[in-house]
């Protein structure tokens, strides 16, 4: 397992004081991102080999949000790697080992210009130590778009929404429709499904649909297909 120590600050809280799930899912992604660097395989190995990681799904349990000026340690393990597929725990945890979330990932290894799967590389393999899963509550990988919702504001991809990759990072997509819900909630779990890769540019038609302590939301193209589908229980 690979984790490093941080403290909560400022430019990550929002308006109650204390980290959002945009935040957590920063961190846990800096987190994935501190492990390959540190074994070999960072970003530039990976645009030296003309391949990138794409994520398919987050899952995210938050069970304490920590507070501005907390110290905090977060971890991952990569647990599985099939076919083109990595699979990746997440967790974070306060001063006394007690676990603020949990989180289980999905990535794809993809050609950086075509965007189709590609091998596992043996420095790659060698480099990360697959270990056990962190336990969690798993739930089903595939998210039904909302069958009928609520149609909101297009949103134009600019280039702040971009990482090096050249394609709408993975937290702003969560930033984009964490800003959808409901005034006051308290998102208690995040299921988020990656179908295609947003670029400068594009636009998405947003989606929501709402009941009783969730929120279920779709970033479509012009057709209608998502490039992104988000599951909020709070």
């Amino acid at each position: 397992m690979y984790s490093f120590d941080s403290r909560v600050r400022y430019s990550e809280i929002d308006s109650s004081g204390c980290l959002s799930i945009t935040s957590i899912l920063n961190y846990f992604q800096d987190c994935s991102t501190f492990h390959s660097e540190d074994v070999g395989v960072g970003l530039s190995y990976m645009q030296g080999i003309n391949m990138l990681w794409a994520l398919s799904y987050w899952q995210i349990d938050v069970m304490r949000y920590p507070y501005l000026g907390e110290k905090i340690t977060v971890s991952t393990v990569p647990y599985e790697f099939k076919g083109f597929m990595g699979s990746r725990s997440f967790a974070m945890y306060d001063e006394e080992g007690k676990m603020l979330a949990v989180a289980n990932s999905v990535w794809s290894l993809l050609d950086k210009n075509t965007f189709r799967p590609c091998r596992f590389t043996e420095k790659m393999l060698d480099a990360y130590k697959v270990g056990d899963a962190i336990p969690m509550e798993e739930t089903s990988r595939k998210i039904t778009p909302p069958a009928s919702g609520t149609p909101l504001e297009n949103i134009l991809v600019t280039k702040h929404h971009l990482d090096t990759n050249h394609h709408v990072n993975n937290g702003q997509y969560v930033s984009i429709t964490q800003d959808m819900l409901p005034q006051g909630c308290r998102i208690k779990r995040l299921r988020a499904e990656y179908k295609k890769q947003a670029l400068l540019g594009d636009v998405f038609y947003p989606v929501m649909e709402n009941e009783a302590g969730k929120s279920l939301i779709a970033l479509n193209d012009e057709s209608g297909k998502p490039y992104f589908i988000a599951e909020y229980l709070y």
